[in-house]
């Protein structure tokens, strides 16, 4: 099956089933794919307000997984969590139907735009492509989006536009971004992670290159001069940089803040391009921004769009998100499942003149859990409380031995929570005026700050 090329498939008039439609990415991807006149049919395990939408516009989706649902279709598109024992898919392979996976199709269909604007990185990919796509609104691009958290601009995490830009999350998990087809690539940064899949460094940086060298000539490949993962993955390949680092192409001057937000000019080859004051804090997100900036400027986008669009950015759904407040305390949520994210969101929230940080954390994935141990039970150490809700599974099963309890016992004063329920009512007992309390993770720990602040 590997001969057979997704582009001659995805073609107005071809019938495309799609499994799993209801997902963050297949439901925006079936939009797309209607939109330029294919006809699509999708399936899912349940119900949601992403299928109700597709059925508004006419694409029927059935629920459950049944091999008749392929019937007459062309080529099934499948999301990553539909292995070959699904039965639709074993149905399209006994039928010899092309079968081809969510990320070959949005490669596929990047080819159709002028500009195709990849994000990629180990972290900061969501709040980097939502910045990108404040700019792309605010310049009037009209641009066809796809972000792997929820943007409030968009009310979601995709838009279906009419321009010639596409602005993309581009996630290096199982090497799903080198389906892509980018024009400009961003590089934020390369580090340990994903260890499940990738080797180690090495193979993750591999990975990040040939992601890199997608680029064609004449488009650009553009990289964050302060890490050193990012900019030696693009060696040769003469990147465009940006960075708070002396001898970026793009960086910012004159920094200070007003209000706690920082304000400053983003100068491109030392000339005045954009003057910014962010609504988000914290330096990951001036080198954010910068990244944003940097590829808005390839794209010949005015800095106006730029200033406008990173001014009106609050952040995206589950990064650093304010969930409303328990007994006089702040509560916020954040996705971060990294050491290096978890210290960036720390550090930054120790300089916030709270009384005291409170911070519970749930580890994802046991993997990850292990093969970053030593990052994790360090960073923990920075918050005035550390509290550990047991690791969230997702794809795993416990095959490493690991628990957070090991992880509490290398984290002194820190304690250790077999529920949610339980690590709820814990920091309901804690929460004073003037704490912030951070609930953060990549599973199921938004909830407790919903439950926290639902009284």
């Amino acid at each position: 099956m590997e001969t057979v090329n997704i582009r001659d498939y995805i073609t107005p008039g071809r019938r495309a089933h799609l499994v799993g439609v209801g997902g963050v990415s297949m439901s925006p991807l079936a939009e797309v794919l209607h939109g330029m006149g294919m006809e699509i049919t999708g399936s899912d395990m349940n119900e949601s307000a992403a299928v109700a939408h597709l059925r508004s516009l006419g694409i029927p989706v059935a629920i459950g997984h049944r091999g008749e649902n392929v019937q007459g279709a062309e080529l099934v598109i499948r999301t990553a969590a539909v292995h070959d024992d699904n039965p639709e898919i074993a149905r399209a392979h006994a039928q010899g139907i092309p079968v081809f996976e969510r990320a070959q199709a949005w490669g596929a269909l990047m080819r159709g735009y002028k500009n195709a604007l990849c994000i990629a990185g180990t972290h900061g990919k969501t709040t980097t492509t939502s910045m990108c796509t404040h700019i792309g609104m605010a310049a009037g691009v009209d641009p066809t989006v796809m972000i792997g958290g929820t943007l409030p601009l968009l009310g979601a995490g995709h838009r279906v536009g009419k321009g010639d830009t596409i602005i993309a999350e581009s996630c290096e998990y199982c090497n799903s971004f080198l389906s892509f087809a980018p024009t400009v690539a961003v590089i934020l940064n390369v580090e340990e992670d994903h260890l499940d899949f990738f080797q180690d460094l090495d193979d993750i940086k591999a990975s990040f290159r040939r992601f890199a060298e997608l680029v064609p000539a004449g488009g650009r490949v553009i990289v964050n001069a302060d890490n050193a993962g990012a900019r030696s993955v693009a060696q040769g390949l003469d990147p465009f940089t940006f960075g708070l680092e002396e001898g970026a192409a793009c960086t910012a001057r004159n920094l200070h803040q007003e209000d706690g937000c920082p304000v400053f000019d983003i100068c491109v080859h030392d000339a005045l391009y954009a003057h910014v004051k962010l609504q988000v804090h914290g330096r990951h997100n001036i080198s954010n921004a910068l990244a944003a900036a940097a590829a808005a400027y390839v794209l010949n986008l005015p800095g106006r769009a730029v200033e406008e669009g990173l001014g009106a950015f609050t952040g995206a759904g589950r990064r650093f998100e304010k969930k409303g407040a328990c007994n006089g305390a702040d509560v916020y949520d954040d996705y971060a499942h990294h050491p290096d994210e978890l210290r960036a969101l720390l550090t930054m929230s120790k300089e916030l003149g709270y009384r005291r940080v409170i911070c519970a954390f749930q580890p994802h994935t046991y993997s990850r859990t292990e093969a970053l141990f030593d990052g994790f039970a360090e960073v923990l150490r920075l918050p005035d409380v550390t509290l550990l809700a047991e690791i969230f599974a997702a794809r795993e099963s416990n095959e490493h031995g690991i628990t957070s309890r090991t992880l509490a016992e290398h984290v002194p004063g820190s304690q250790y929570f077999p529920t949610l329920e339980a690590l709820t009512e814990h920091l309901r007992t804690l929460a004073q005026p003037g704490d912030l309390i951070l609930t953060v993770g990549a599973g199921d720990i938004y909830t407790v700050g919903e439950a926290l602040t639902s009284h």
